[in-house]
């Protein structure tokens, strides 16, 4: 209840404190004589405490004084409808030009490269010392540079993050399984030194343009600009740019593949650890536009997942996981039957193919086993000759070379290749060898494919590795070109050279985007052509915050998994095909940590970006957000109100680009809007209509600064230091901010603070308080308790906000809204709570959040799980409705069976420094390869199985609660087992609020709390394989170049000289090894 008259004058307290009183007593007397609890009383009470609490929020927010001046300018404004269809259109095209700069960046880089290459002769005995990423600037304990390490001048850059870069050069990482000398290698990098001037000219052009790069099919990756790479804490760096999605993409066009991997007897051992370990790598090159299977084989044909049998599944992240986890329950036993293998692998590819499903480019079949004592010619002349248009790849685990040729026979006559993998180490570059076979019609074709991928968080590269350390990871997209030889007597090989690429962050997208035209709910957002997220306000590709830890699917999230409540996939579809047009919806938004629910209809507009594989949205709220004002002020009047030392703008809004000059980047939004006015920086290029609005509302707002000073000043007005700040935010951006106490004297120092993400300006979003007060009737207040990150919420400040409106009619534009924040035992002190022994008395807001309760543990609690019963009944009748929620994103505590062993070994880079020992035995004592794998299974292999738990993705249900606008006062009675428990309920005028009122006497234990804790959605046997096997509409790439009647096959690989591996293997072991 209200302390009736605190800081109201004089005259009037002594009356306030009186009326409390009286109905203090009312309430006390009538629960004494156990009668219902009287709604006229707690009205009256509800009422008190509301007109109080609303008089300190207008107060000390300024808001009536700053809705008069936006009166006061009404005449002179202009309202418009904004018409979302060619808003996007010009989106859309605003981001075609962007993401036309970077792809030719790339070209030109395309160009340089294949003349570099075209003019260089190889020579074997090359000598040419380049900067290697990892040794620059490194010395020997004489203090002498390491070879291929000399100084390289290394200097903080604003523009890469003040990372330490050289713009002028790039470097080169060579990966630890591969010698910095190689005669292949030093080639490469020696005639790619010639980007270095096109990496240079490219930054000049397009200031925008980041990290630049050339990834080598020899292995070698150059970067621009030049960056220091560290270790990690094994000596090792695993970075392959031949594993990477861009590299990948560029390089090959999309594949159905099926995977044929022999368990028979003989594979028992090292040999199915290799194997395993081969279609792991094989899994990691296969991307969103591909599509697989995996079967194991002996006498029987054994699907890895049974539910797949006969059909192909998208490669993306969860179904590669997925297929991952089953890899462990195969073993070896049996006789291998591949004839029955392959004829099932012919049959799938066929069956598949003609759904229209798949890739519909290139096929192929991956053969992993320990030999073939048939070439199967008559299965190969039944479903692939004369045409071969399924490939064939054959992998011979061990190191016995009796089989080879039989393999090598079926590789060859198949338009494959044919490799040998001896030992763990030789996989991962074994494997990649198809990548370079399944480019060839595309580099005789000459087709330099533009390719961008999906979003993506790449933490390997150093850049990466250090901006995660400061502010989480980065998510980005990459555009990437192939790059071919064009020398003559190589053109039927068809040989790769490489590919080059460019990134760029999403938030760069997010620039091109005017929020203020979206209005306060509205956003936009882009997808890829499998209608997988590009960018959307709601795509949370983290978790476990502070840790800032990736989920595994994050860069898989279906547009579909976000905007849930388009059950139909109507507006996805769209959007995938690449169509024009608009949809609406009802929608339930999630604020405030998803405890909030907004509930709005929302209009979709949707395009394609020309030139990408993307498509973009934009969402308008009906109502306010669809409306749009021009206010019209001069520029000397705006100027002079931007100086205000209270001003700021929005940091992720691009008002000015800053990037575009070098000399501009250390300038805020704010600076170069003052220096654009000025006409001091002609070259700055700004938006004129976001600006003009800036000004116009830099003026409205001025006299609030004035306002909150002469209430600073009078120290009386706030004696006890309650409210702390005041705030506020308008339609473009702009904020000011006032402190009613020192800065070191507030409650809540994160306020409005660069870290408090949901209370400022984003990229993305308006402010919260923004939000919430914009859906609050006009002219009241919402109130609300920050919540905490952490799981308990015990925060001891209140803020209270409210949004000012241009006119009075619900369509009008929300021009601003203003707010205050103070502390919570402030606020408590204004509610005066009843008797301590009978009745309870609560005050919650409207989404069943306890703001005031007599148990101050209590405060930030749901009422759910305070008064279950209670809150049952007001669900019952209506003044409370519960909103199912879905969270397609979620994260769930599992518990797994692990073997810590099997699951190092499928890491390449543990595998490879695991197998030191393997190595070293074979070489030393020249073990019989059965006892060989015996020791290793048995040492490496056979760890105990034991219970771990994990995080893993999962999808989610949960509730969200709303009051009902129309109910404003209730009561009731619930009949409990032995007693009848009374409440009232009395909504707070002008606010968010409700005054409950609980008879405590009576505890009413057999209803359960009502909790809002989220319920993982968990899928039977066969609604898992139903899950696996829905393909969700997608539009395959335009490109397709899956063979070529110049292809020379005869390139088709052959047996390994194994001592010359063996050398190859240990020489970089044993330097990092005695380097240690």
């Amino acid at each position: 209840m209200a302390g009736l008259g605190w800081q109201r004058r004089a005259s009037r307290g002594p009356w306030a404190l009186l009326t409390a009183a009286l109905l203090y007593a009312a309430l006390g007397d009538v629960v004494r004589s156990e009668q219902q609890i009287p709604l006229s009383v707690v009205k009256l009470w509800a009422s008190a405490f509301g007109g109080e609490i609303k008089s300190i929020a207008a107060k000390y927010s300024g808001s009536q004084l700053l809705q008069k001046k936006y009166k006061e300018y009404e005449k002179d404004v202009a309202i418009e409808e904004i018409d979302g269809l060619q808003l996007v259109k010009k989106l859309a095209k605003n981001m075609e030009e962007m993401f036309h700069k970077k792809s030719e960046a790339v070209r030109r880089l395309v160009e340089a490269a294949e003349e570099a290459h075209l003019k260089h002769e190889f020579d074997a005995d090359l000598q040419y010392e380049y900067f290697n990423a990892v040794l620059i600037n490194e010395r020997d304990k004489d203090g002498n540079f390491l070879e291929l390490g000399k100084e390289f001048i290394l200097a903080p850059n604003d523009h890469f993050n003040n990372l330490p870069v050289n713009i002028s050069l790039s470097d080169v990482q060579v990966p630890t399984n591969m010698y910095n000398k190689d005669p292949a290698i030093v080639n490469g990098v020696y005639w790619s030194e010639s980007l270095n001037k096109v990496f240079v000219d490219n930054f000049d052009r397009d200031p925008s343009l980041i990290w630049q790069y050339f990834g080598s099919a020899k292995g070698f990756f150059r970067q621009y600009p030049g960056i220091k790479w560290e270790p990690d804490e094994n000596g090792v760096i695993a970075f392959d740019c031949r594993n990477r999605k861009w590299y990948i993409q560029a390089a090959t066009s999309p594949k159905d593949v099926v995977i044929l991997v022999d368990v028979s007897g003989s594979m028992k051992g090292l040999r199915m650890t290799i194997a395993k370990q081969t279609v792991s790598s094989i899994l990691d090159t296969l991307g969103d536009d591909d599509f697989f299977n995996i079967i194991a084989y002996n006498e029987e044909l054994h699907y890895v997942e049974p539910c797949l049998n006969g059909t192909l599944v998208q490669a993306d992240r969860t179904n590669k996981e997925h297929f991952r986890e089953h890899l462990d329950k195969l073993f070896a036993k049996g006789i291998g039957m591949l004839d029955i293998a392959l004829n099932e692998a012919f049959n799938i590819l066929s069956d598949f193919n003609h759904t229209g499903q798949g890739s519909i480019c290139s096929q192929a079949i991956m053969l992993i086993t320990d030999g073939a004592v048939d070439t199967y010619d008559t299965i190969f002349a039944k479903y692939n000759w004369p045409d071969r248009k399924v490939r064939i790849f054959t992998y011979l685990i061990g190191r016995e070379a009796a089989f080879a040729d039989n393999l090598k026979w079926m590789a060859c006559a198949n338009k494959g290749f044919f490799t040998q993998i001896s030992t763990l180490a030789d996989v991962q570059e074994n494997v990649m060898e198809y990548l370079h076979v399944l480019s060839r019609p595309k580099v005789i074709d000459q087709e330099h494919d533009v390719v961008w991928t999906e979003a993506y968080i790449d933490s390997t590269l150093p850049q990466a590795q250090k901006l995660a350390d400061d502010q989480g990871p980065v998510l980005m997209t990459t555009v990437a070109m192939p790059v071919f030889s064009k020398q003559n007597e190589t053109r039927s090989k068809g040989i790769l050279l490489g590919v080059v690429g460019t990134d760029v962050p999403v938030k760069e997208l997010l620039k091109t985007i005017p929020k203020y035209k979206l209005g306060i709910h509205g956003y936009a957002f882009a997808i890829t052509n499998n209608g997988y997220i590009l960018t959307h306000p709601e795509l949370r590709p983290l978790y476990e915050e502070g840790k800032k830890r990736r989920k595994p699917n994050y860069s898989s999230v279906d547009l579909s998994e976000v905007e849930w409540e388009d059950r139909d996939d109507v507006l996805r579809n769209a959007m995938v095909n690449r169509k024009t047009g608009k949809f609406s919806m009802e929608v339930k938004k999630t604020v405030d940590k998803g405890k909030r629910v907004l509930v709005m209809t929302n209009d979709y507009y949707y395009t394609d970006i020309k030139g990408t594989p993307f498509s973009l949205g934009v969402a308008l709220s009906r109502g306010h957000g669809k409306y749009f004002f021009r206010g019209n002020v001069t520029i000397e009047e705006g100027l002079h109100d931007l100086e205000h030392p209270d001003v700021s703008l929005a940091d992720e809004w691009s008002y000015c680009n800053t990037d575009l000059h070098p000399e501009h980047r250390h300038l805020s939004q704010l600076e170069a809007i003052k220096l654009y006015l000025k006409g001091k920086e002609p070259l700055l290029q700004c938006d004129k209509e976001l600006i003009q609005e800036v000004l116009f509302d830099a003026v409205v707002s001025a006299p609030i600064e004035a306002y909150w000073t002469s209430l600073a000043l009078n120290k009386s007005e706030n004696s006890d230091k309650g409210v702390e700040v005041a705030f506020l935010g308008t339609r473009t951006g702009l904020s000011r901010i006032n402190l009613f106490v020192g800065a070191e004297q507030l409650t809540n120092q994160d306020f409005l603070k660069a870290g408090d993400k949901e209370n400022i300006f984003n990229a993305d979003h308006f402010p919260l308080w923004y939000r919430r007060a914009a859906e609050q009737i006009p002219g009241s207040f919402v109130y609300s308790i920050p919540f905490s990150t952490g799981t308990v919420n015990k925060s001891n400040v209140v803020t209270a906000s409210t949004s000012i409106q241009l006119l009075d009619e619900r369509k009008s534009p929300v021009v601003a809204a203003v707010g205050i924040q103070m502390k919570l035992e402030f606020f408590q002190r204004k509610f005066w709570t009843a008797s301590r022994q009978t009745v309870n008395c609560y005050l919650i807001d409207n989404n069943g959040f306890i703001l005031v309760s007599e148990d101050y543990t209590q405060t930030g609690d749901f009422f759910g799980e305070v008064e279950g019963a209670v809150m049952n009944k007001l669900l019952t009748m209506g003044s409370f409705k519960r909103i199912t929620l879905y969270d397609y994103q979620a994260m769930c505590r599992a518990n797994k069976e692990s073997s810590d062993g099997a699951h190092g070994l499928l890491d390449p880079y543990n595998a490879f420094l695991a197998a030191v020992k393997w190595i070293m035995t074979e070489l030393v004592l020249f073990l019989v390869e059965f006892n060989l794998c015996s020791w290793w299974h048995s040492d490496m292999t056979a760890k105990a199985q034991k219970l771990k738990q994990t995080l893993e993705p999962c999808d989610t249900e949960y509730p969200a609660f709303v009051s009902e606008r129309t109910i404003k006062e209730t009561s009731g009675n619930i009949a409990c087992e032995d007693c009848s428990k009374s409440f009232v309920i009395q909504q707070i005028p002008s606010s968010n609020l409700f005054m409950v009122v609980v008879d405590s006497s009576c505890l009413c234990e057999s209803v359960a709390p009502i909790t809002m804790a989220p319920i993982e959605i968990r899928y039977n046997e066969s609604l898992k394989c139903e899950r696996l096997k829905a393909q969700k509409i997608r539009r395959r790439p335009e490109s397709c170049h899956g063979f070529h009647p110049e292809e020379n096959a005869r390139e088709c690989g052959g047996a390994p000289n194994l001592q010359a591996k063996m050398v190859l293997i240990l020489f970089p072991l044993l330097l990092m090894l005695f380097s240690r």
